[in-house]
């Protein structure tokens, strides 16, 4: 019996029907697996949950893995483009409302242009610029966030989800 339930959750993702409750189920442990990590993350780095801008990645990487935004390449390279942004903003403007809308803009023309788009990560300016945070936001938890994500979703897809991920690394 426990193998037959195995073997139709495996089926049921490798396919990506998203209108399949089974597949919805297994993929929501993952998302909730990874911010359970993501949760542990943010207390050893003394950050709040709410600050580390990962939940989203999790979605994206988890339901849609085909997806151009969903490659290590746009997922740790957004994050680590777009807060470089936020924080190269905060230290030319200061922590003002409009600084942080013009970090996200900016973003968003970077990670374009670097060919790093990744939706999600354009929530890293907003929180540099509003929370006025140091440099070393860029390497945990973002950085660190970003990596230990890519290897979560490495994981899941290639021993729960028994499927191929990435598409492409670079």
């Amino acid at each position: 019996m426990r193998r037959d339930w195995l073997a139709a959750a495996a089926t049921a993702i490798r396919r990506n029907n998203h209108r399949n409750a089974l597949a919805g189920a297994v993929a929501g442990v993952g998302a909730a697996l990874a911010i359970g990590a993501m949760e542990w993350f943010s207390a050893i780095a003394h950050y709040s949950l709410a600050i580390i801008p990962f939940a989203t990645s999790i979605v994206l990487v988890i339901g849609s893995p085909e997806a151009d935004a969903a490659q290590p390449r746009a997922l740790v390279g957004g994050h680590i483009v777009s807060t470089l942004v936020g924080l190269l903003v905060l230290k030319l403007a200061g922590p003002h409302g409009w600084a942080a809308a013009m970090a996200v803009g900016l973003a968003v023309l970077a990670m374009y242009v670097t060919g790093t788009f990744h939706p999600p990560a354009g929530i890293n300016p907003l929180l540099v610029v509003a929370n006025n945070l140091p440099w070393t936001f860029l390497i945990a938890p973002v950085l660190a966030g970003a990596l230990l994500l890519t290897a979560f979703a490495l994981i899941w897809h290639r021993w729960v989800a028994q499927r191929s991920w990435p598409r492409e690394w670079l």
